[in-house]
């Protein structure tokens, strides 16, 4: 009497992480290799997405399919899986702390609205204090803004 066992399914994966996207992984599990995990992370630089993990379960095919069938498998189901996935865009944010003098609020003020940034907390006295959070993107350009005023001191905190 012979006994049949069910094979255990495959589980290829690919992941992107961190911000600046130069973490990723990527492992075929027992596929021929470059056949799985590569078509996987291939669709992930394709959506421009990080801080993500797709496995791609599969249970048949195999020799069946050969190496461009593997490769389209997998790539589709990666594609498919984002395309019905909310994806939430999520920016990385430094926090600095801006202090200038009441005679420049306007002006600070003024670079706070054009440019769109939130002001987490303030304090408007004789001497103003500003807790802003910038866009790393447009960190450079905000702080040159902001050092062409005069007595405008920005420190920067932490970044979230």
């Amino acid at each position: 009497m012979k006994i049949r066992t069910r094979q255990s399914p495959l589980l290829p994966r690919a992941y992107r992480i961190t911000p600046d996207r130069t973490v990723f992984r990527i492992n075929d599990d027992g596929e021929p290799s470059g056949t799985a995990g590569r078509p996987i992370l291939n669709t992930l630089l394709s959506y421009d997405v990080t801080n993500i993990l797709v496995v791609v379960v599969r249970y048949f095919g195999g020799t069946l399919l050969g190496v461009p069938g593997l490769i389209h498998a997998y790539k589709t189901a990666a594609q498919e899986a984002l395309a019905s996935a909310n994806i939430v865009e999520l920016t990385v944010n430094d926090i600095y702390r801006v202090s200038f003098n009441y005679v420049q609020l306007n002006e600070v003020m003024r670079i706070v609205k054009t440019e769109n940034l939130d002001i987490l907390k303030q304090n408007f006295d004789n001497n103003c204090v500003l807790e802003l959070q910038i866009r790393q993107t447009q960190v450079n350009s905000i702080l040159d803004r902001l050092a062409k005023i005069e007595s405008v001191e920005a420190a920067y905190h932490y970044t979230r």
